[in-house]
């Protein structure tokens, strides 16, 4: 029995209706009648007796209610008592430039919101320096990517990004449309990062799957100076569309590339629970938070949440 079915159970009753409860909960339907049921059958009796307007709690139902409302609150102040013990210590996080572009400023408010005594050390750089910093312990978080992680550490898979082709306004042989497909992009110079770089990887491994040639003319470990590369007409690129934000989006043209196989999922990677301290596990929760909050609020454009269908890793469940 799991806290998440007592707020489920909670919130059906208060509503009654699965539907407005699903919504309260931003959950589907569906997962709130299997988290009920299982509820039920955890239990061996029935708690909510379906009608035409909706839901309402039989006779175990309400005293369940009852019970369940209690130990929720008891949760609830279980939380404040701990966050109100003032955490202190130190955590390294690393995050990837397109990364740190959207995550780092809400990410560094909400820590300081709510572990104001923690010293939070942020490293912005190329993913695969990220995963060497994790392994030599020098950072205790970072989010990577990849299409099958084996970084070695607990992994909790976050979130899927779309990718997009840009250049500047008027970029000759730039396609035209919203969307087009990868293969379509052959003869337009690019500039991209080299292999360290994650998103390279996973562009480099597409396109050798699909048999297409990339016309890379240049190679630049720096997202700034790319951009700015990029914001001068010499080349164009591919990235996640945070990339426009530092080049400015009135001086750019973009459109997503449209085949369903190439994006890049992003994983929150750390050490071991074992090793991690009470102030980088406590950061490992508001990065996920974060993450997920920015792309519920649709604040991260082309990005969608695999992690609630995705199954984290050994060691990850705890987050």
């Amino acid at each position: 029995m799991e806290i998440r079915q007592f707020r489920y159970f909670v919130c059906v009753v208060r509503q009654g209706s699965l539907g407005k409860a699903a919504r309260e909960l931003g959950v589907v339907p569906s997962t709130l009648s299997q988290q009920i049921s299982r509820l039920e059958s955890e239990l061996s009796t029935r708690l909510l007796q379906r009608t035409h307007q909706g839901v309402i709690p039989t006779d175990a139902g309400i005293a369940f209610f009852r019970q369940a409302q209690l130990a929720l609150r008891h949760v609830d102040e279980a939380v404040r008592s701990a966050q109100s013990a003032r955490l202190a210590g130190h955590v390294s996080v690393g995050l990837a430039p397109t990364t740190a572009s959207v995550v780092a400023l809400p990410l560094l408010i909400a820590m300081r919101q709510q572990y104001p005594d923690v010293r939070f050390h942020l490293v912005e750089s190329l993913s695969g320096h990220l995963a060497a910093m994790l392994k030599s312990r020098q950072l205790d978080l970072a989010i990577l990517f990849g299409d099958e992680p084996n970084w070695g550490c607990s992994v909790m898979p976050l979130f899927e990004e779309s990718l997009y082709v840009m250049a500047k306004v008027g970029f000759a042989g730039f396609p035209e449309g919203d969307s087009v497909p990868l293969a379509r992009l052959g003869d337009l110079p690019l500039a991209m990062p080299t292999h360290m770089h994650g998103l390279r990887s996973v562009l480099s491994t597409a396109a050798d799957r699909h048999a297409l040639g990339l016309n890379i003319v240049m190679e630049i470990d720096s997202l700034a100076v790319l951009m700015d590369a990029v914001a001068a007409g010499l080349v164009a690129t591919i990235q996640p569309d945070a990339a426009i934000s530092r080049a400015g989006r009135t001086q750019l043209q973009a459109a997503r590339i449209s085949d369903q196989w190439l994006s890049r999922r992003g994983y929150l990677v750390s050490l071991s629970d074992d090793e991690l301290s009470p102030a980088a596990l406590a950061a490992r929760v508001v990065m996920r938070n974060v993450a997920r909050g920015l792309v519920a609020q649709g604040d991260w454009v082309g990005v969608s949440d695999f992690s609630r269908t995705a199954e984290p890793s050994a060691g990850a469940e705890g987050l």
